[in-house]
């Protein structure tokens, strides 16, 4: 009996100081945020219905996006290599072909209208002090400017592949791929890492990506980490959010506000979970078979008991 107490007393203690503690840490040394739900509130929305075809002229012409970024899918090849881009801009500029599909539409509204602010780079990037973002500001091509945006933006959703068909991989790659490497993946910032049959093809490659990250770690302060475990150590709910406004997290972070839409930051966590967590379904059915084989083993167990001492009732 008064091992019993003990073991109540030290269990209630036990709870009372967990219970007391654990919310502190949380919200004092590891501050949680609940998501927004990516709806960029203090963006201001499109205002007009945009026209894809008034767009497309606008992207490839008074829009000037072209002279920076590729787009494949219109017979668009960048007009720089990566490492050429990254040593002029800081970072590659992305390809446009599927910013339709893993942007958010007033996000992408407002970045072309203002890109550091779009992207909460505001303290970085400011033009009284000469401090000019690489992406320069839309001013409108001499008509009503909020029309023009929205049409760019519509063209933008009209070559982008439908959302079904954007995959995790593709996902990452455009939100997070120019600056984070995954070297569980053999991805790094230009591009996937091939197998090579010379070494000295090997080294090149290596140069080439030593070049790119140099370039980067300038233009943000410092290389971004990569992203191969980030998901074992920091969980979904941390990224996410993260993703969603970095500056909740690290005030003054060079990290821009990644801008993606909800359907595409799910895509990317999916992307991280089967990268860094790639026996996550495995480890699920091993977990399930080991629980139906405990819970058959106490019943045998119970019913054995039960066999043994039944002479003894």
């Amino acid at each position: 009996m008064k091992e019993l107490f003990i073991l109540v007393v030290v269990t209630v203690f036990t709870l009372v100081t967990y219970y007391l503690v654990e919310p502190f840490a949380h919200s004092q040394m590891h501050k949680h945020y609940e998501s927004e739900g990516f709806a960029y509130a203090d963006l201001p929305a499109l205002t007009k219905k945009g026209d894809a075809t008034r767009g497309k002229d606008l992207v490839m012409g008074a829009g000037a996006c072209t002279g920076c970024h590729g787009i494949k899918v219109a017979g668009m090849p960048a007009p720089m290599d990566a490492v050429t881009a990254a040593a002029s801009y800081g970072v590659n500029p992305p390809d446009l072909s599927n910013a339709g599909s893993v942007y958010d539409a007033k996000f992408l509204g407002n970045l072309i209208k203002n890109p550091a602010h779009a992207l909460m780079v505001e303290h970085k990037f400011d033009p009284a002090k000469g401090q000019m973002h690489p992406m320069p500001q839309f001013y409108g091509a001499g008509g009503d400017m909020d029309q023009e945006v929205a049409d760019m933006v519509a063209y933008l959703q009209s070559i982008a592949v439908k959302g079904e068909e954007l995959t995790p991989k593709m996902t990452f790659e455009l939100a997070c791929g120019r600056c984070h490497a995954m070297h569980y993946e053999k991805w790094t910032q230009i591009g996937e890492k091939p197998a090579f049959k010379k070494k000295q093809d090997e080294l090149a490659f290596d140069t080439q990506v030593l070049d790119y990250q140099d370039s980067l770690a300038k233009y943000m302060g410092t290389l971004p980490p990569d992203l191969s475990m980030y998901i074992r150590s920091r969980g979904a709910h941390y990224i996410e959010t993260f993703v969603e406004n970095p500056q909740n997290y690290l005030k003054g972070t060079a990290m821009p506000r990644v801008g993606v839409n909800a359907e595409a930051a799910e895509k990317v966590i999916e992307h991280l979970e089967d990268v860094g967590d790639s026996k996550r379904h495995e480890r699920e059915e091993v977990g399930k078979n080991v629980m139906i084989y405990i819970i058959i083993f106490a019943i045998f167990a119970l019913l054995w008991k039960k066999e043994v001492w039944k002479d003894l009732h």
